[in-house]
This record gives structure tokens, sequence and C-alpha cells, in this order.
């Protein structure tokens, strides 16, 4: 875990959108001990990607310390404003609670096109002092965004 963190720190998160079945009950659990770890520790600004799956975890457990009385504040860093479009009625539902409880939206692009979701990745890892991750595999978004952080000089750990 991290030991020295700061007041002016920021805190992303990058994860694949389908949880493992042998990793979905503990995950909540673990990230959730982190973020409290992060919170006492004085980071405020934590940044999800508003994607299904593990963002979606993020911004949800983000939006429970804020209930609870944490001084914190969501970002959400999204590709498009139609992210959503193809989504499903209950995931779309959840989006949209997520996005109206937020503190800052930034959009990289307005509307879908190739490599949005690359840029929109990048900006969130620019800037952030930590990034907590779910990566499974050695290639895709996730991986490439937690490798663009390490590379960054951002300090990472893996919950995956």
């Amino acid at each position: 875990m991290y030991s020295d963190v700061n007041t002016h720190a920021i805190c992303c998160f990058t994860g694949h959108r389908n949880i493992l079945p042998d990793d979905a009950a503990g995950l909540h659990a673990r990230l959730d001990h982190v973020i409290s770890a992060l919170i006492s520790k004085g980071v405020k600004t934590f940044r999800c990607g508003g994607a299904i799956g593990f963002d979606t975890l993020a911004a949800l457990i983000i939006l429970e310390k804020k209930r609870e009385g944490a001084d914190v504040s969501l970002e959400l860093f999204l590709p498009c404003r139609d992210q959503s479009s193809a989504w499903n009625d209950f995931n779309k539902e959840i989006y949209a609670y997520v996005l109206s409880e937020a503190n800052r939206v930034h959009y990289s692009e307005e509307y879908y096109q190739p490599g949005c979701m690359l840029k929109r990745n990048r900006e969130m890892v620019n800037g952030s002092t930590y990034c907590v991750a779910y990566c499974k595999k050695d290639s895709g978004g996730t991986a490439y965004t937690l490798n663009y952080a390490k590379k960054k000089g951002v300090r990472t750990l893996n919950l995956g």
C-alpha cells in the first residue's frame, strides 16, 4: 500500500469491464480498503473512466464515501458523450446516477471516434499521483493505461 500520500494527490482507476467471477466477491472489499486508506492519508480527488465494470465499482465506492461524509470528489473522464448508447437499461441507469453525482465531468471527444478511449485514458492518468487498477491481461486498454501510468511516474497498485 502507499506509504506517503499528500493532500494534493490525485488517484485514477483503470480496470476491465468484465470482472472475473472468482474476483468479484473480494474485489469490492479490497478496493474499498484501498480507497479508505488513500482517503485517510489525504487523497481527495478520484478519477474514473465511466465504463462498465471496475470503473463503475470504483465510482460507486467513492460516492458511498462521499455520502458517509468523506471530503472527496469524483471526476469522470469520459471518452465521448454517447459512451453508454449501446448499454443495457440497467447499466445506463447506474451510469446516469454516477454522472449526476460526479463533481466534474470531462469529455475527451464530443462523439465516439477511433482512439477516443485511449485519449481518455491518457488524460485521466496525466496529473494523477496514483493509479489503482484491476488488470488481469497483458494487452488491451487496461494494460495500456496501467503501463502508461508507470511510464509517467504514477505510483500504481494492481488489484488484479
